[in-house]
C-alpha cells in the first residue's frame, strides 16, 4: 500500500474511532453515566484532533506544491470525517438534553 493511502486510512480510522466514542457515551449518558460519557467524548475529541492533524499536513504539503489525487478513497475518508464530526456535535446536544431532563446543572 502507497504511504498516501496509508495517510488516508489515519484519517478514517480516527474518525471512526471518534464515532464510534460518541456513540458509546451516549450509551453511557443512557444509563446515566455522564462521568464516563464525558471520558469518552473527551477520547472523541483527541481522536478528531488527530484526524485533523493528518488532514492539516496534506493540505500544507499541497499548498506547497505537492499535488494529491482525489481519489475514491480520499472522498470517503473526508465523508467519514465529516459524519464524526457531525455524530459527535449531535450526541453533545443529546446528553445536554439528558441532563436537563435529569436536572444536572452544567459547570
Amino acid at each position: 500500500m502507497e504511504e498516501y493511502e496509508m495517510i488516508i486510512f489515519e484519517i478514517i480510522n480516527h474518525g471512526g474511532t471518534a464515532k464510534s466514542l460518541a456513540y458509546e457515551a451516549l450509551e453511557f449518558v443512557e444509563n446515566g453515566n455522564y462521568k464516563e460519557a464525558d471520558n469518552l467524548l473527551k477520547e472523541a475529541d483527541k481522536s478528531l484532533l488527530a484526524a485533523h492533524k493528518v488532514q492539516t499536513s496534506l493540505i500544507q504539503s499541497e499548498a506547497a506544491g505537492k499535488h494529491h489525487e482525489v481519489s475514491l478513497l480520499m472522498v470517503h475518508a473526508q465523508d467519514h470525517l465529516m459524519t464524526a464530526i457531525e455524530a459527535k456535535s449531535l450526541i453533545e446536544k443529546m446528553i445536554l438534553i439528558y441532563k436537563k431532563i435529569d436536572g444536572i446543572k452544567e459547570n
